[in-house]
């Protein structure tokens, strides 16, 4: 039983994290269509709320459970391979997420704030960066949940 609320648990975490970085392309595009930059700012600002109030503890919260889980049921992380290459591109994911896509955010909301300064070029420069850095970020964890679900002899 302890196994179970530990995946339980884990798969609602999963749920969390993996719903609000996948719908956060939508809300920018949403935002971009208007090319209206207060409305762009606060679709950046809420992205990054988001990242704060769902991502981060769903980051937190499925790694505790996942690993709990795994050693709970019995599975060898390192020599259950779709266990150890969930892990790895889930590791890809936060390192992307932290060195490459938090940045750009940061970078897009202070240029969005700065009328004076706000150029569109600019701002659809580092749009485009964060979109193949959050599509990478995005990716590889939806990856992780195919090796979990269909748990391949790897």
């Amino acid at each position: 039983m302890v196994y179970l609320i530990l995946v339980l648990i884990h798969v609602i975490a999963v749920i969390i994290f993996l719903g609000n970085i996948t719908i956060a392309p939508f809300w920018k595009s949403q935002a971009e269509k208007t090319k209206e930059r207060l409305l762009i700012l606060n679709t950046w600002e809420g992205i990054i709320r988001a990242d704060k109030f769902f991502t981060m503890p769903g980051v937190v919260l499925l790694l505790i459970f996942g690993l709990g889980g795994a050693m709970h049921g019995g599975f060898p992380l390192v020599e259950t391979g779709w266990i150890f290459w969930s892990i790895i591109l889930y590791a890809f994911s936060g390192a992307t997420f932290m060195f490459k896509v938090s940045p750009l955010q940061k970078k897009i909301v202070a240029l969005a704030k700065d009328e004076s300064n706000f150029s569109w070029e600019e701002y659809q420069y580092l749009a485009k960066q964060w979109d193949i850095w959050g599509t990478f970020a995005t990716i590889t964890p939806w990856v992780a949940v195919i090796l979990m679900v269909i748990k391949p002899n790897i």
